[in-house]
């Protein structure tokens, strides 16, 4: 079904009735009129707007988009389930098999259990940290969700900080601590004063370092261990992108804990947290209740079923990372030889633009012009060609000129 074009506009007519005007901050439109104010449709690599313009995308709804848009696979698994039945008063047996079926692809993942966003998930393994160390102090290195945000200093998006935490109680941020990646003189001194109150150490993958992460892993698992303290990965953009497993795969460093998301369901809202059987024993012995109606919902868990599936038989990541490279390495070339200061850093599954915010922006627009939709972090999925991958880099030649002009 398409979405008629609104005379007054999407972006004023959501700005009337909602805050910010998205329900995700980071899809509210900024560039327009050139961005998309809506999107209305989507199939494979492709969207479409409300006015029938079309897009390569390299947004995939933020990550979750890994196989492409309206994958066939997927989208049979959700009907087929739909007809059966979507919420019950009991388990439903793909709560089980999914559980099964993820615990057999992600390393130390003994067990899992299922909530429905990356937020609320995190929060869970901070709880259960703290209830299996009896200790309050979290160290957390990058964005954990709006939810987890409590530090002074902490991310409150991927890219933005704050020195102050607005409706978090000063005795709550207090047990909070953020620290930058790879800062490792500021955890050691954390640690050295704090060691004996610290229950967790949280990270989630800087997406320009990923390619030389290992050591820092390595780092933060000894540090962890030398003190008593849990580690925990935030793979919500990593799992099942970088790696099946996230970092834990892509390092071969195991944590305590970690959380997934995005990747793992084509789009469908479905997160995992997971562990050591060991330290999710909370859950089991009734120390620390975590609990959702929708946690056991089908259709996502179809999808979820459906997802990890097509990722482990078709070889899915060896294609993100395929044409992740080609793209990257493409518009680079396109960068350097248009005189652009713009690079595409990191991992080729989730690379980053990196160089100064207006020359990134003024490209960012540009590329919207060309039918191209990009995001800070870049993300392929596995419906994208090498021939979509060629096109879009004809059309970013013609965006960074005009950008630079």
């Amino acid at each position: 079904m398409h979405t008629a074009h609104s005379t007054t506009g999407w972006r004023q007519r959501a700005l009337a009735v909602m805050p910010v005007g998205s329900s995700t901050n980071s899809k509210a439109p900024t560039l327009l009129p050139e961005e998309p104010e809506v999107i209305v449709r989507g199939h494979g690599c492709r969207v479409w707007d409300d006015r029938g313009r079309e897009f390569l995308d390299y947004r995939c709804a933020l990550g979750p988009v890994t196989l492409g848009y309206a994958d066939p696979t997927v989208d049979a698994a959700i009907r087929a389930q739909l007809d059966d039945g979507i919420l019950f008063g009991h388990p439903h047996p793909l709560e089980t098999t999914t559980a099964e079926l993820f615990c057999s692809l992600v390393p130390g993942a003994e067990a899992a259990r299922f909530l429905k966003t990356g937020g609320e998930a995190l929060a869970a393994v901070i709880r259960i940290a703290r209830a299996h160390t009896g200790r309050d102090r979290v160290v957390q290195i990058g964005y954990n969700g709006w939810l987890n945000s409590l530090a002074a200093g902490a991310r409150v998006l991927p890219g933005a900080t704050t020195d102050a935490v607005p409706g978090v109680p000063a005795a709550l941020a207090a047990l909070h601590h953020a620290v930058e990646w790879e800062d490792r003189a500021t955890l050691d001194r954390l640690f050295l004063t704090r060691g004996s109150e610290i229950a967790l150490i949280l990270i989630a993958a800087d997406y320009p370092a990923i390619p030389e992460a290992a050591g820092f892993y390595r780092y933060l698992r000894d540090l962890a261990d030398r003190h008593g303290a849990l580690l925990a990965y935030d793979e919500m953009v990593t799992g099942f992108r970088v790696a099946i497993g996230g970092m834990a795969e892509a390092t071969g460093v195991l944590p305590d804990l970690s959380v997934f998301g995005k990747g793992i369901a084509n789009g469908m809202p479905l997160a995992v947290y997971c562990g050591r059987r060991e330290v999710l024993g909370v859950l089991d012995r009734g120390e620390v209740v975590v609990t959702s109606t929708y946690g056991g919902e089908t259709l996502s868990l179809a999808a979820a079923t459906a997802t990890m599936t097509a990722m482990r038989d078709r070889d899915v990541i060896a294609r993100l990372l395929a044409s992740g490279t080609r793209l990257q390495n493409g518009l680079n070339a396109v960068f350097a030889e248009a005189g652009s200061g713009i690079r595409l850093v990191g991992h080729p599954a989730c690379p980053q633009f990196v160089g100064a915010d207006a020359e990134v922006q003024a490209f960012l627009r540009a590329a919207f012009r060309h039918g191209l939709s990009f995001y800070r972090v870049v993300y392929v999925n596995a419906a994208h060609t090498e021939a979509d991958i060629d096109e879009t880099l004809r059309r970013a030649a013609f965006a960074v000129r005009e950008a630079t002009a």
